[in-house]
């Protein structure tokens, strides 16, 4: 819009004209925003507050009476706040390129100052010291005219030849040269005793590869030996692994055989055997039976035919005893006794008779040895 104004992010828009500000500033600051401005009316100027650097060197006499060459660098800028815009802008404004220039001018003061209190080793061993010192000192006079300083940097001192510094540094120098020195001599025994180490590393190298080749020339060796023989020693082989083969089929064909065998002839044969054997018991068995029948019958027979001839052995016993003398003591009982005595000893001859031949029965030939008895015979067959 025309009229319309908006300062740039590092940059504090000072406008003039019209009323005075109300903290009594010739002009208005306007920061972060825009603002409308009437032509003819209102006049606008800019002020930066971007980051600036002044570079200081100046020639400085210690406590000591020794000039020394200090060289430095100053950051500073515009404070942000208003008051010291407005300071910045009444001073600078019309030549920013001043604030530079003061600045250096206001350092240099100040440098003199505090060098002018130290001596030549406080300077060059506590720089930050220094450097702190002079911030310190310049503060208050900076922030009179709208600046801030960021930082100090203290850059080089120099003697200018006089040999002072060099001079101060010379027992550092010479500890620093004897360190190194003996860093350097520490080196060059380390590097020796390296050196042997690594001679001595290659030689055992060398005698292990040596003893490698060796070993592995005579594995060579026999391996070529084996491989020689591997071809006869495989062929043995193979033959022994062919006669395995065919023992193991012939005696799976005899053990197959034999199965078979058993199957058509011992089991056949086994049955015709077991059959036979029954067929044997079961017909000794009726055998037996009938012998055993049979001589039951004969001693029935015996028994009955002996029972009846007892009277006539009786009577034969007695008719042997009628022409006998036999002299009867006690008249009626005493033939009574003899008549007893008669017929004890016809059952006496026949039990003995029975014992004979019950004795010859079971002397004779069973069934079971191939003697059949007939019935009625009383006779046994071979």
């Amino acid at each position: 819009m025309f009229g319309y104004r908006v300062p740039a992010p590092d940059e504090a828009m000072l406008i003039s004209g019209g009323r005075a500000a109300r903290n009594g500033a010739p002009f208005r600051v306007v920061t972060g925003h825009g603002a409308f401005i009437l032509p003819v009316f209102r006049k606008v100027r800019f002020l930066t507050l971007a980051m600036c650097e002044a570079e200081v060197s100046e020639t400085c006499v210690t406590k000591q009476g020794i000039a020394l060459n200090v060289r430095s660098v100053i950051a500073f800028k515009v404070g942000n706040d208003a008051e010291s815009i407005i300071n910045a802008g009444q001073r600078f404004l019309s030549d920013q390129d001043q604030m530079s220039t003061l600045t250096g001018r206001i350092f240099a003061g100040h440098l003199r100052s505090i060098i002018g209190s130290m001596t030549v080793e406080e300077i060059v061993t506590e720089r930050q010291k220094l450097a702190i010192e002079v911030l310190d000192g310049s503060k208050a006079e900076m922030a009179k005219i709208g600046l801030t300083v960021d930082s100090l940097q203290i850059q080089s001192i120099d003697d200018m030849n006089t040999g002072y510094i060099d001079a101060m540094a010379a027992p550092h120098t010479a500890a620093i040269q004897r360190q190194a020195q003996i860093a350097q001599a520490q080196a060059t025994q380390a590097a020796a005793e390296a050196q042997q180490e690594s001679q001595r590393n290659q030689a055992e190298y060398a005698r292990k590869t040596a003893v490698v080749q060796a070993e592995y020339k005579a594995e060579v060796d026999r391996a070529q030996a084996e491989a020689g023989q591997a071809g006869p020693l495989s062929q043995a082989q193979a033959q022994r692994e062919v006669i395995a083969a065919q023992t193991e089929l012939a005696v799976r064909e005899a053990e197959l055989r034999q199965q078979q065998l058993v199957a058509e002839v011992v089991r056949p044969a086994e049955a015709d055997a077991q059959r036979v054997r029954i067929l044997a018991q079961a017909e000794a068995e009726r055998m037996k039976v009938q012998a055993e029948a049979a001589a039951s019958y004969d001693r029935v027979a015996l028994d009955r035919m002996l029972i009846d001839q007892l009277p006539q052995i009786v009577r034969e016993a007695a008719s042997g005893l009628s022409g006998a003398n036999v002299n009867i003591l006690n008249g009626a009982d005493g033939l009574g006794e003899i008549a007893a005595g008669l017929v004890g000893q016809g059952l006496t001859i026949l039990d003995a008779v029975k014992k004979n031949l019950t004795a010859s029965a079971e002397e004779a030939p069973t069934p079971e040895r191939g003697l059949s008895v007939k019935r009625g015979s009383n006779q046994a067959d071979a």
